[in-house]
């Protein structure tokens, strides 16, 4: 008398086993789905940051570069700056 109730017992746990299985597959189903549609819009934002760091790149080059410098040179307010002679100069050594 004692079997068929353990038998309902033991299939009720496989079954509750089974849907918590498949609970947790299509969940993890779900985050891959959601990973898949953020892809292209990182790979557009990397883009743009990268499209960015070009051009800020080649503004410090633009900056840097030995014209402009001479034409911050020739502006009043770093009329105070003078270039600095060899033998003026302090060279320290690593």
């Amino acid at each position: 008398m004692k079997r068929p109730f353990l038998t309902v017992i033991r299939i009720l746990i496989c079954i509750a086993v089974a849907g918590l299985t498949l609970f947790a597959y299509i969940e993890k189903q779900n985050e891959l789905a959601e990973l898949r549609v953020a892809i292209p819009y990182l790979a557009k934002e990397l883009k743009g940051i990268e499209q960015e760091n070009i051009r800020l790149t080649y503004e410090i080059e633009r900056f840097k570069s030995p014209s402009h410098l001479m034409q911050l040179k020739q502006k009043p307010e770093f009329s105070h700056l003078k270039y600095s002679f060899l033998d003026k100069e302090i060279f320290l050594e690593k």
